[in-house]
């Protein structure tokens, strides 16, 4: 498989060290796009990152969708969700207010670096920012104040998600969201970032 987009990107990020963790090879293509536009429409012409090319040549995007196909080709025992329903929904609940964080951040980051400045309409970039911090602080409530993982003894795709969504807006949004407002997020995202599978995917 080929799982194409940067690493900077929160979603080809959690696909990537997901795959890892599911021990399902694959070859990472860093194309952006932005800076490979036409190098990436050559693959995809929708330039959508994630995309991964499976085995059989078609090409998948949006990084939930491809983690559920990448699900069903990894060994049951590996699982990256959780079997009980309860469980399940909360696990989705905590996927759901992390991928909105990431979905914020975007929105702030190209307001501020692809529209002029005298085109900015603050009003819309108050509500952001203002949804933006409450998905970290329901976030933040969810997570327990244990040092284990956020639903069991291993991680799963909500400790991945939730961990990638903070080194995310700390690389692009430095101070807005400081570890000191998200202390238990903060303690999960350095256990998280301590595994290989997270350091053998960095952010840059």
């Amino acid at each position: 498989m080929r799982l194409i987009g940067m690493l900077d990107s929160p979603y080809v990020r959690r696909v990537a060290i997901s795959l890892k963790l599911l021990r399902l090879p694959f070859e990472h293509e860093p194309v952006s796009v932005f800076r490979h536009f036409d190098a990436f429409a050559a693959i995809n012409p929708v330039v959508k990152a994630p995309t991964l090319i499976t085995d059989a040549g078609v090409v998948l995007m949006d990084s939930t969708l491809i983690l559920q196909h990448a699900e069903r080709l990894a060994d049951p025992a590996l699982t990256l969700e959780p079997a009980d329903l309860a469980a399940h929904a909360r696990a989705q609940r905590l996927v759901g207010l992390a991928l909105a964080a990431c979905e914020k951040t975007v929105q702030i980051v190209y307001e501020h670096e692809l529209r002029p400045q005298e085109k900015r309409h603050e009003p819309w970039l108050a509500r952001v920012r203002g949804q933006l911090h409450a998905a970290y602080r329901l976030l933040e409530e969810e997570i327990g104040p244990g040092e284990g993982w956020l639903l069991g003894e291993r991680p799963m795709q909500a400790d991945i998600t939730a961990a990638v969504t903070l080194g995310f807006i700390h690389l692009l949004l430095p101070g807005e969201i400081a570890d000191a407002d998200v202390p238990r997020l903060a303690a999960l995202a350095a256990r998280a970032e301590a595994l290989p599978e997270f350091a053998g995917t960095p952010m840059t």
